[in-house]
């Protein structure tokens, strides 16, 4: 009889995406799959009919909390101070029957840092996955630190000073959400790492060539087995776990377009911009002269309920731009019609970039994103960031930078020899194949 791997992903898109991922990999190399989901977000169970779905019954957890940015800290706080009233029956309930594989292992998001502990005490080799960069690991561990010298909360007279510990980040670079506090959000770092010491190993959607460094300064600090195998999208066919409808025309309308011509706008699954943000993008994309996808998600305006363009827009644009509601990201970003995408630096999207081979704008909004968007701009070198207040003219000037002026060429050049260097870590004697295969056999002798 062959072995069942459990996992149970935080339920927030950029989180789902890679441990579905993780799942569908381990499913190709023999293991059966059980998935616990809570009732908030739910996944789509249809599109997975091997795997086995389990409902963690979270109660008023989830309805209790406003969707805001914020409130995904407190909301996953308090996931985990009732995580054993939660999952115990269920865990229990998995590993007790008798018509199911034995279990080789749970893989849990780093978040659900109190899960690790009941896991421990039911016997059940626990691993991590960090749906993030190895790098922000260690943003995250240094963050109690930071915290304690005062650096944190971040003082306006300190934003761009060094943070010596984390080179090349800056104090305004160390993850924030919204206007959360920063004792909820050491809160939930602190114990995530302290959890990370407690468990089997750290699997890592990313890979050794930006994140190798990394990896040794993290494994200094907590001596646990770590396994990079991203990005986990490039090793795996799967349905998309996208929890909103995808508008495909975007596609069938950049087949109308020339190579490397039009600007995609996306900002994510949770981020949100203000009424005035929102006309100063719509004016900076209609003057930017560059065709354009804008995904303006449901909910993503504050204060609007609907889309409500300036008028003149649609005038100004006549036909320039496409906007969506969702859209299939990673076929737009590999489509030859592509030539930049303005991005919040959510992690998943900037490893789709970069092996996508294309330039960013970068528009950090919370957590790990600031630090992403100073490696992509500073490290990497290949994108630019958009900061301070959101006008049109800037929109404006950075589309014109990165797309048409001699710096874009440079930046452009640098994408490209990126991508190829990425293209190696996915080959059959790549790190990120080699590593799946280490991560394979330690599950198997779990």
């Amino acid at each position: 009889m062959g072995k069942r791997v459990l996992l149970f992903p935080v339920p927030y898109q950029g989180h789902i995406n890679p441990m579905l991922e993780l799942a569908a990999i381990l499913h190709s190399r023999g293991f059966s799959i059980t998935i616990f989901h809570t009732n908030f977000n739910p996944i789509d169970s249809t599109k997975y009919p091997s795997y086995r779905f389990v409902l963690v019954d979270d109660g008023e957890i989830s309805s209790q909390f406003e969707s805001t940015v914020e409130n995904t800290v407190h909301r996953l706080i308090a996931w985990n101070n009732s995580c054993e009233k939660l999952f115990h029956d269920c865990l229990t309930n998995v590993l007790s029957d008798k018509n199911e594989e034995p279990v080789a292992c749970l893989i849990r998001d780093t978040h659900w840092y109190n899960l690790q502990y009941l896991a421990n005490r039911l016997g059940v080799p626990t691993l991590v996955l960090r749906t993030g960069s190895a790098a922000s690991l260690n943003w995250f561990m240094m963050f109690s630190q930071l915290f304690k010298k005062g650096f944190i909360p971040v003082q306006e007279s300190q934003l761009d000073m060094p943070v010596v510990e984390l080179a090349p980040l800056r104090i305004k670079d160390l993850p924030r959400v919204g206007n959360c506090s920063s004792e909820a959000i050491n809160n939930l770092f602190t114990n995530d790492m302290e959890a990370i010491r407690a468990s089997s190993g750290v699997i890592v959607n990313t890979f050794d060539a930006i994140d190798n460094k990394e990896v040794e300064k993290f494994r200094e600090a907590i001596p646990v087995p770590v396994f990079c195998i991203g990005p986990l999208y490039k090793f795996t066919l799967m349905a998309s776990s996208s929890l909103l409808n995808e508008d495909r025309t975007c596609l069938e309308w950049l087949e109308t377009q020339a190579p490397r011509s039009a600007l995609y706008v996306s900002f994510g699954s949770l981020a949100c911009m203000n009424y005035e943000e929102f006309i100063e993008t719509a004016w900076g994309l209609a003057t930017g002269n560059q065709p354009f996808i804008w995904v303006v998600r449901p909910g993503s305006i504050l204060g609007k309920d609907e889309v409500d363009l300036p008028d003149g827009f649609i005038e100004a644009t006549s036909g320039n731009g496409k906007i969506v509601s969702w859209a299939p990201q990673r076929e737009v970003l590999a489509h030859e019609a592509v030539g930049a995408f303005w991005t919040h630096n959510g992690w998943n999207s900037t490893l789709e970039a970069i092996f996508e081979g294309v330039p960013m704008i970068c528009r950090p909004q919370f957590s790990d994103q600031m630090g992403n968007a100073q490696y992509v701009t500073h490290v990497w070198k290949v994108g630019i960031e958009l900061e301070g207040k959101l006008e049109r003219g800037k929109i404006q000037k950075a589309i014109k930078q990165l797309m048409k002026d001699d710096e874009g060429a440079e930046i452009r050049q640098r994408m490209r020899s990126m991508k190829n260097e990425a293209s190696c870590c996915i080959k059959s004697d790549g790190s990120s194949f080699i590593n799946i295969d280490k991560l394979m056999d330690f599950i198997s002798s779990c």
